[in-house]
């Protein structure tokens, strides 16, 4: 799969809005049910679980805290070795189970498209009926924030040869004040005219970047706002 090729419309994409609330529902009573150990366990990160955090860690809650956010099973594997650490098993079959029910979250089209133009990346968790839906969301996302990307790149370009160009006019002035020195010796002043030839030439291909990389950032503007408005029909 190719996260930068430009989406179709597929006509069954579209958010269903009570996703978010039936995902929120069902990750409380997951947290009710692990408590203070997991809400631990998910701020300390895994490296950092103690043996009792292992002990009291609900797998099934962290399974599904891992599909929501579109984990793969390898994820487990760093739980595992966390808690392995302790001489603790890691339940394999609750947070598979969990895991599975969170996916059921995760690979919904909203989501799909949350995480594209976020630029975030899909790591292929979705099972083959939701893939399809889910991926057309998540390109149209990512091409988003590829054509914003775009504009935030040409934007920095634009400020640091802004930057260059400003000091490379103060060092001009500084030789040129030191070209009319009377101090300045003959040799000085030969290596101070080589200097300024040199800055001088720069300056002009700084001009012409500068300018060059406006018009850039202006097509990607235009590409961008009207991606924009083509994107807001599709409902995610």
């Amino acid at each position: 799969m190719s996260s930068r090729q430009f989406p179709g419309r597929h006509g069954s994409v579209g958010i269903m809005s009570g996703n978010h609330n039936r995902m929120e529902v069902a990750m409380n009573k997951k947290w009710i049910a692990t408590g203070a150990a997991l809400c631990a366990f998910m701020i300390s990160g895994c490296a950092s679980m103690s043996g009792d955090e292992c002990m009291a860690t609900d797998w099934s809650a962290v399974g599904f805290e891992d599909g929501a956010r579109g984990y793969t099973t390898e994820r487990f594997s760093k739980h595992r070795k966390a808690c392995a650490k302790h001489g603790i098993t890691a339940d394999f079959a609750s947070y598979q189970n969990g895991r599975q029910q969170g996916l059921v979250e995760y690979c919904q089209p909203g989501r799909g498209y949350d995480v594209g133009v976020n630029g975030g990346r899909y790591y292929g968790v979705c099972s083959v009926d939701r893939e399809a839906d889910f991926l057309e969301a998540y390109n149209a996302g990512y091409h988003l924030y590829t054509l914003r990307s775009n504009v935030k790149r040409a934007n920095s370009r634009i400020s640091a040869k802004e930057r260059e160009l400003e000091n490379l006019a103060k060092t001009m002035r500084d030789k040129e004040a030191a070209l009319i020195d009377g101090e300045t010796t003959t040799e000085d002043r030969v290596l101070l005219l080589a200097d300024l030839k040199e800055l001088s030439e720069r300056k002009g291909e700084l001009e012409v970047e500068i300018r060059d990389t406006y018009e850039q950032r202006t097509r990607y503007q235009v590409e961008l706002e009207n991606y924009q408005v083509s994107v807001a029909d599709y409902g995610y």
